[in-house]
């Protein structure tokens, strides 16, 4: 349907629907069967069945197909068939990881889901954006994200950014008007369109096409195919395994080389190589660094902070800079009216008085000349003007006896209608409504204390109305920094009786009422987050509209801002070059007045001294420097759509002090990951070393291909997952932030690497060794169960840079079960005669068995010496 060349009362019609009350929940809940749910359907996506089979193209599970074709060549059939347990084992493992992190994507979606306000039953409401049926009266307003196609009833000055779907960047000025014409999709001005951004103005819009039916929607049809993009740390971790592969089997055709030059059979030799580059390859490790990362974003949702990409959990352990938003974030973004200066004195909330004609003139200002609403004791609209209305509710009421006061804020809306009104723009710092007053044509006026007192001729005082002198502006303005100065918000309310069409032009000669003061006072948990994280080497720096003294009061406050810092406004930055703005960075806390441009100058100047700047921020306004910065943090409750999707993390409760908890469970990640990835180096560096050692002194095979994938499968990815689950160090936010730039494998962790896994082996070669005197099946059994029961061990070596003695076990029970699980499987394979020949094992002896368990502790009691001795 062409609804933008239709009248309003043909679309009603159409669309079966009230434009004035909107639809019903019923006539909502039957549309919404008929049509579904408002959402793009995305892209075919993989079958489970198809997932299963990409496991098998990874280049380690080719390396074991190989071997298990080897061993079946050579009448190993046990081999042959563990191996294919074992690689569909890997293959059901990682399809049910994927599956899951299927899940898991949509839950955060849901999560983060755009929500709408719409007029039902004529109630105003928000719903979920997905649960919006054409018919429904959706109400904009500067900042939302636009979630349905629509036709507009009532608009007031709407502007909206349709770059999503027409690639104009400009704004497009929106009219309620008719076409009888054919225009072009760009020009429908009447219309507004899913995906598009609102920035300005607000409007009544009737609801035409959602879900696929939207023209997003055709688009999106166009383009479902979409791929995901690698985190860095998965890139550099794929270049590190290919290295290692490519390393490896360079030094398996040598090993082969060896094998067939001393004699050997050929499939022996091929065996023989092919159990070295299984024992050599960590095949573990991408699947133990998703899931690590799976888990810290699952952790970090519950702690309220929502990862939409894993590439922000590796920036979050290196961020030193957080520019933070002061409203909601910082504070409580809950406005509360502190004080009220009427009739030149400072009053409380429920000390105004009804009976005073001043007071009530305020109080008619203050309902009537606002967007809010409260229902059910929830805030709709604006904090501020919320907080006008719980103001209102405070002023005990009494009635007069002619119905007008004494009323709810609605009953008084219903008497006292809007007749006329010119929105709140940044620009003018005003918003005014006109209303009969007791008969009267009356206009009411609120805003900036320093534009609305400009447009004053009057003051009055009670009943009486006087010309305002120097003397009233200047004990105005007095009191007005008065409030600042202890971080109050200040609006400045006027009023002027008079029939005039209302405009700009209409909003001189007014006649001033009073000031309100509001504060947002700072959560009480911010003061000890901003401390925690000057202690982790991460510096707060508060970013606000609000005027310089407020935020400097409130900053002072927190803890932000220190004896010695600076503070800056917009202009006052704009002043700076950056050869200055560079030399002063350290020193400033405070940003007040900001403009978009000025963020991302900040980040800018943050980031050319190399530094991981995270920037929170809510609004429209707020995206490019969310985008810009390396950690880009939006509001769930206050924020835009616009400002969620430019960020990479949300805060479901718009609270600071969970940025900190989300930094510290992003170092925690890392260094989790670092330390399994030492476990799965040390270890089968220590299987390496002992081939090594047997192909070079001429020995006899160390281990079958059959025991090293068993090693693989239960000394790699149990303990190396438990390591991953380890909880954080309470000391993480103690530490400095770590260099963005340094790789994982530092000289110091190759260093240890190296030792660790030098002691592992030599413990198995001994225990070879000492097998080898009785016979070389024992000597296989001896070095396989060594270097089973040893790794086993090394779990909890990992686990931290502490001693075990000092991190416990009770923190982390998933490193007690990985060792009793492959512990118990060790013994089976020892002790039961049916899993001897499955496993190529012999019988031990009493004495061998307390000689490999003494050899594969004596690592671990020198690595724990060590750790014990440095500490």
């Amino acid at each position: 349907m062409e609804y933008y060349r239709q009248k309003k009362d043909e679309i009603a019609k159409e669309l079966n629907t009230d434009l004035k009350q909107g639809l019903s929940a019923k006539e909502a809940q039957e549309k919404l069967a008929q049509v579904g749910p408002n959402a793009l359907v995305e892209g075919k996506k993989k079958s489970t069945f198809q997932v299963f089979l990409e496991q098998f193209k990874d280049l380690m599970v080719i390396i074991l197909i190989i071997a298990a074709i080897i061993s079946a060549f050579t009448g190993s059939l046990e081999s042959t068939l563990v191996i294919i347990v074992v690689l569909i084992l890997n293959a059901i493992l990682g399809t049910v990881q994927h599956v899951k992190a299927e899940k898991s994507l949509e839950s955060l979606k849901s999560l983060s889901a755009p929500t709408a306000k719409v007029l039902r039953n004529g109630q105003k409401m928000e719903i979920e954006a997905k649960d919006l049926v054409p018919g429904d009266i959706l109400l904009l307003e500067a900042g939302d994200l636009v979630t349905a196609d629509g036709r507009i009833l009532e608009n007031y000055s709407l502007q909206v950014n349709e770059s999503s779907l027409t690639g104009e960047s400009t704004n497009v000025d929106k009219l309620d008007t008719d076409f009888e014409k054919e225009v072009p999709l760009a020009d429908r001005v009447n219309m507004v369109y899913s995906s598009s951004l609102v920035t300005y103005g607000r409007a009544t819009v009737v609801v035409t096409a959602t879900g696929m039916q939207t023209e997003i929607g055709k688009i999106a049809s166009l383009m479902n195919e979409t791929k995901e993009r690698r985190t860095p740390l998965q890139v550099s971790l794929d270049q590190f395994s290919s290295r290692l592969a490519t390393a490896i089997l360079i030094l398996c055709a040598v090993i082969f080389g060896i094998q067939m030059w001393r004699g050997q059979p050929l499939l022996d030799s091929l065996l023989f190589a092919v159990a070295l580059a299984v024992a050599a390859i960590p095949e573990a490790l991408s699947s133990i660094v998703t899931i690590v990362q799976a888990m810290g974003t699952q952790k970090m949702a519950k702690e309220n902070a929502i990862i939409k990409n894993l590439a922000a959990v590796e920036s979050l352990g290196s961020v030193s800079v957080i520019c933070s938003d002061k409203t909601g974030t910082l504070t409580q973004n809950k406005m509360t009216v502190e004080d009220i200066y009427i009739g030149g004195k400072v009053l409380k909330p429920n000390e105004l008085d009804l009976s005073n004609q001043l007071h009530r003139y305020l109080l008619y200002d203050v309902v009537l000349n606002n967007d809010a609403s409260l229902a059910e004791d929830k805030a709709i609209g604006d904090p501020t003007e919320s907080a006008l209305l719980e103001m209102y509710r405070q002023v005990p009421g009494i009635d007069l006896g002619n119905g007008v006061l004494g009323l709810s804020e609605q009953e008084l809306r219903e008497h006292s209608k809007r007749l006329e009104e010119v929105p709140f723009d940044s620009d003018r710092k005003l918003m005014s409504t006109k209303h009969l007053i007791h008969t009267v044509p009356t206009i009411f006026v609120k805003g900036a204390i320093d534009v609305l007192l400009k447009r004053c001729v009057n003051i009055r005082f009670g009943d009486e109305i006087r010309p305002m002198t120097e003397e009233d502006r200047k004990e105005i303005l007095a009191q007005n920094n008065y409030f600042s100065e202890n971080g109050l918000r200040v609006l400045a309310f006027a009023y002027k009786e008079s029939d005039e069409e209302l405009s700009t032009e209409a909003e001189d000669g007014l006649t001033f009422i009073g000031l309100v003061s509001e504060m947002d006072p700072p959560r009480e948990e911010s003061v000890a987050a901003v401390a925690r994280a000057k202690e982790a080497g991460i510096r707060t720096v508060m970013i606000t509209g609000d005027h310089k003294v407020t935020a400097v009061a409130i900053a002072k406050k927190i803890g932000i801002f220190n004896e010695g810092d600076m503070a800056l406004t917009g202009l006052e930055l704009d002043a700076l070059s950056d050869e200055e703005l560079d030399q002063n960075i350290e020193k400033i806390s405070v940003y007040a007045r900001v403009s978009p441009e000025n963020k991302i100058r900040i980040v800018n100047a943050w980031q050319r001294k190399d530094r991981i700047v995270s920037m929170t921020g809510d609004g429209v306004n707020d995206a490019p420097a969310l985008k810009k910065a390396d950690v880009g943090v939006a509001m769930g409750i206050t924020g835009t759509e616009v400002s969620k999707d430019a960020a990479s993390m949300i805060l479901a409760d718009d609270n600071f002090a969970t940025i900190i908890k989300a930094v510290a469970n992003g170092r925690t990640v890392y260094e989790n990951i670092k330390n399994a990835i030492g476990y799965l180096s040390s270890g089968n560096l220590s299987a390496i070393i002992t081939v090594l050692f047997a192909s070079l002194a001429g020995l006899p095979v160390p281990f079958v291909a059959v025991q090293l994938l068993f090693i693989n499968l239960v000394t790699d990815s149990l303990p190396a997952l438990a390591i991953g689950m380890e909880p954080g160090d309470p000391d993480i936010l103690k530490r400095k932030p770590r260099d963005p730039k340094a790789g994982i494998l530092d000289k110091a962790f190759v260093s240890q690497i190296t030792i660790q896994g030098l002691l592992i082996s030599i413990s198995v070669i001994a225990a070879f060794l000492i097998g080898l005197k009785d016979s070389p099946a024992v000597a296989t059994t001896m070095a396989f169960s060594t270097l089973t029961f040893a790794r086993l061990l090394h779990g909890f070596n990992c686990r931290s840079q502490h001693s075990i003695f000092k991190i416990g076990f009770k923190n982390n029970w998933y490193s007690l079960a990985a060792f009793a699980v492959g512990t118990i499987l060790l013994a089976l394979i020892l002790f039961v005669p049916a899993l001897h020949s499955l496993f190529a094992v012999t019988p031990l002896t009493g004495q061998e068995v307390m000689w490999l368990a003494g050899l594969a502790l004596i690592p671990t009691i020198l690595i724990q010496a060590v750790k014990m001795i440095r500490k």
